[in-house]
C-alpha cells in the first residue's frame, strides 16, 4: 500500500535528465509542431555549429594534455650528410601511446602533381580534425631510383608534417658540439617557420637536399632559429630574381 511518506519521497526524487534528441528525432518533433522548412534548417545549422564548437573544445583540451606529456624526440638515425635526425619510428613510439590515451589519432593523405604533397590529418574522437600540409620534390640524392626517390620524400614529409602538427622538436646531439651553446642558441625554428622555409624553397624551385646540405642540417626542421632570418632573406632574393626573369 502506498503511504503518504512514499508519495512524499517520490515527489522529492530528482527527475532524470532527458536524453538529448538525435537529429532525426529533432526533425520529427519539429514537423509535429508545424515548424517551417526554413526554421528547421536554421535549427539544424545551429545544432551543427554547437556540435562543431564542442568538438573543437574537446580537441584543444586533448591536444593540450597530450603535449604536456611529450618531450623532444631523441635523434636516433644518421642522414646522408652524417647529420643525426629522429626517424618516423622514434616519433611514433613516443607520440602514439599518448595520443591514443586522449582520443587522438593521425593519418596521412598524399598527392603528386609537380611536387609530392603530404597532409597530416590530426583527429579527435569527438569529430574535430586539423590538417598540416607540406610539399617537396622527389629526393633523388644517393642514386635512388624513381620509386625510391618518391618514397624517401613521402617519409620525410610524413615525419615533419606530424612533428609540425604537434609542435614537436628533435633533441640536439649531446656529443659536445652543443655543449658550449646557450639554450637560445640551440633552439630550432618553429613549425610555422618550417612551413615558411619549405614554401619559399618550393616557390624558388630550389632543391631541398642541396639547401639542407648548404645549411649543414639534415632537414629544414633542424635549422637553428639564429639561421632563419638569413635563410629567408636569401630565398626571397632568389624569388625576386626569378620574378624579374619572368617579367622580362
Amino acid at each position: 500500500m502506498t503511504t503518504a511518506i512514499d508519495i512524499q519521497r517520490t515527489e522529492n526524487m530528482p527527475a532524470q535528465a532527458a536524453a538529448p534528441m538525435t537529429p532525426m528525432e529533432m526533425v520529427g518533433r519539429a514537423l509535429e509542431m508545424g515548424v517551417s522548412a526554413d526554421i528547421l534548417k536554421q535549427m539544424m545549422d545551429l545544432r551543427d555549429r554547437e556540435d562543431a564548437k564542442q568538438a573543437r573544445k574537446a580537441f584543444d583540451a586533448a591536444i593540450s594534455k597530450a603535449k604536456s606529456r611529450m618531450s623532444p624526440v631523441v635523434k636516433n638515425a644518421t642522414g646522408h650528410n652524417s647529420k643525426r635526425y629522429a626517424d618516423f619510428s622514434a616519433i611514433a613510439r613516443m607520440v602514439d601511446p599518448i595520443l591514443s590515451e586522449y582520443g587522438l589519432s593521425y593519418r596521412f593523405k598524399t598527392t603528386q602533381i609537380d611536387k609530392i604533397t603530404v597532409t597530416c590529418v590530426l583527429s579527435h574522437e569527438d569529430g574535430h580534425s586539423e590538417e598540416t600540409t607540406l610539399s617537396a620534390p622527389s629526393d633523388t640524392t644517393g642514386n635512388k631510383n624513381a620509386i625510391q626517390a618518391i618514397g624517401s620524400t613521402i617519409t620525410y614529409l610524413s615525419r615533419y608534417s606530424l612533428m609540425a602538427s604537434l609542435g614537436l622538436s628533435a633533441s640536439e646531439d649531446d656529443d659536445g658540439r652543443a655543449a658550449g651553446r646557450s639554450d637560445d642558441q640551440n633552439r630550432t625554428i618553429t613549425p610555422e617557420q618550417v612551413k615558411t622555409v619549405l614554401q619559399l624553397i618550393e616557390e624558388t624551385e630550389s632543391d631541398i637536399a642541396q639547401f639542407c646540405q648548404m645549411g649543414k642540417i639534415d632537414s629544414v626542421a633542424d635549422m637553428l632559429a639564429s639561421q632563419f632570418d638569413s635563410a629567408v632573406r636569401l630565398l626571397n632574393q632568389k624569388k625576386a630574381k626569378l620574378g624579374q626573369r619572368v617579367a622580362s
